[in-house]
């Protein structure tokens, strides 16, 4: 039995920090036929999924990942490092020559640029959702944007009623979408979790004309019985359940080294202090702090 399945994307991270590596308002200068010498080298396992399952393990909980791994290369490499984080892989399903990637270029101040590549298919469909996937106590379900919407209706809905808690962190595509697209997920989660972008488009509303401080769950009738936390990088974060409105302030180390992770940090740091205490508040500080570690090191987890 696990305490958290954690369902989400599994990556290969190549980080580069050079001082050949320049940059200027906010964008890398990179000649086209350029060769550029990195002066620091990194490499992990990143992804949605795995990195709010590491921060979980980290906070003392048993978690499981269920993700796609391809055959090929790296997989000996990825479940080495799962298991090192001590995240279960035994869920976890293998497709042929499925790949996903990132090259993360990172500057002096800890900013990066990320260049993803994920093999284009039909991401998780077919996925076998046996009876396996129902060992854990609670479930997170990453953002997964290559993932039609009915597979993820289907995931979530696969849980209903079985789990304690139900975490859905929406991915930007499924906060485009109409509403009604996403009735299934929102009549099965007990916490959403999105950045204040994604919730704008997830309202249509204007993200510059929308007050934080406003109950925001009177924007989202459909889920006014469960859990609205929406965070805003270094402008911190606000969390809504029924007429309560709660602040989180960011907290910001002395030096930032990598900001890759710092929001699936804060979620992880969130699950992990709201599954002990349902105390919102606690737990909106806990992800705050957890994620403001995230920034002090390299790597996303």
């Amino acid at each position: 039995m696990y305490d958290f399945i954690c369902i989400g994307n599994i990556s290969i991270d190549l980080y580069f920090k050079g001082e050949s590596l320049t940059y200027k308002d906010n964008r890398f200068q990179l000649a086209i036929g350029g060769k550029y010498f990195a002066d620091e080298f990194y490499e992990d396992i990143g992804g949605g999924g795995c990195n709010v399952a590491a921060g979980l393990t980290k906070h003392g909980y048993k978690v499981a990942v269920f993700a796609k791994i391809g055959n090929n290369p790296f997989r000996e490499l990825i479940l080495k490092k799962l298991k090192d984080k001590n995240i279960s892989s035994q869920l976890c399903q293998y497709q042929n020559n499925y790949f996903k990637i990132s090259t993360i270029l990172l500057s002096t101040n800890g900013e990066r640029t990320i260049v993803n590549y994920e093999t284009p298919n039909k991401l998780w469909q077919g996925f076998e959702l046996n009876e396996d996937i129902k060992k854990a106590e609670n479930v997170y379900l990453g953002p997964l944007p290559h993932v039609d919407i009915k597979e993820k209706n289907k995931i979530v809905n696969h849980f209903k009623g079985d789990k304690v808690l139900t975490i859905v962190n929406l991915a930007s595509t499924d906060c485009q979408r109409q509403k009604v697209e996403l009735n299934v997920i929102f009549d099965s989660l007990d916490i959403l979790i999105v950045n204040s972008h994604e919730f704008a488009d997830l309202v249509k509303k204007d993200y510059q004309l929308l007050n934080f401080n406003n109950n925001l769950l009177e924007l989202l009738p459909e889920i006014q019985s469960k859990i609205l936390i929406i965070t805003d990088a270094e402008k911190g974060s606000h969390g809504y359940i029924k007429k309560q409105v709660f602040f989180q302030p960011a907290l910001m180390p002395e030096k930032i080294l990598d900001t890759t992770g710092a929001g699936d940090g804060y979620t992880a740091g969130f699950i992990a202090e709201y599954f002990k205490t349902k105390n919102i508040k606690k737990a909106m500080n806990n992800g705050a702090r957890y994620a403001a570690k995230i920034l002090t090191k390299i790597g996303a987890n």
